[in-house]
């Protein structure tokens, strides 16, 4: 191996300064969870329970101008799930539900991205819960106020597709299938829309 000389390392400090202050800004986005909010609302014998999840993160690369070349991936943390009362809080970790001790965090990762209209997006990608994936594509709608943008929407799950409830639970009469899952997230560092 030949050792390099003083002109070939400025030229690779310089080389790799330029390609860090090429770095597109969005690389620095970050989900602000304080603001933040991940809830779901099913119905159980047809009344309608609120439930919400407390712990979540979220990888972002987010280009307005390039949306096709824009990534998402977030974890939910299932043990986080409340629905706001001890006796049921107490019920969802277990294996029939969440089974938290086997499968800790619900992931979603974006395949693709796509502008719908002004400040709306559609965004496909696979969602994982309890060892089971789906492909699910969720509408999103982006706002901005200064620094932070808030991306918001709902899509609805089929809960049996990832086993949620088995057992007695599976029956759509007590606990229907349908789950919607509603966001708002706040995010720092999105380029102006």
């Amino acid at each position: 191996m030949t050792a390099l000389t003083l002109p070939h390392r400025i030229g690779l400090v310089l080389a790799a300064s330029t390609a860090l202050a090429s770095a597109p800004v969005w690389a620095q986005q970050k989900l602000l969870p304080e603001q933040s909010e991940i809830a779901f609302v099913s119905k159980q014998m047809g009344v309608p329970v609120e439930g919400k999840f407390k712990k979540f993160d979220a990888q972002v690369a987010f280009d307005p101008a390039k949306p096709a070349a824009s990534k998402v991936a977030f974890t939910v943390d299932t043990g986080s799930a409340t629905l706001g009362a001890k006796e049921t809080d107490a019920e969802l970790p277990k294996a029939v539900w969440f089974n938290v001790a086997k499968f800790p965090q619900a992931t979603f990762q974006s395949s693709v991205i796509k502008a719908v209209g002004a400040g709306k997006y559609e965004v496909a990608g696979k969602l994982s819960v309890k060892g089971s994936s789906q492909d699910v594509v969720v509408p999103v709608t982006l706002t901005q106020s200064g620094a932070t943008t808030m991306a918001a929407g709902s899509f609805v799950i089929k809960r049996l597709a990832f086993k949620i409830g088995e057992n007695e639970w599976a029956d759509t009469s007590m606990v229907a299938d349908d789950v919607q899952v509603r966001f708002k997230l706040a995010l720092a560092g999105v380029p102006k829309l």
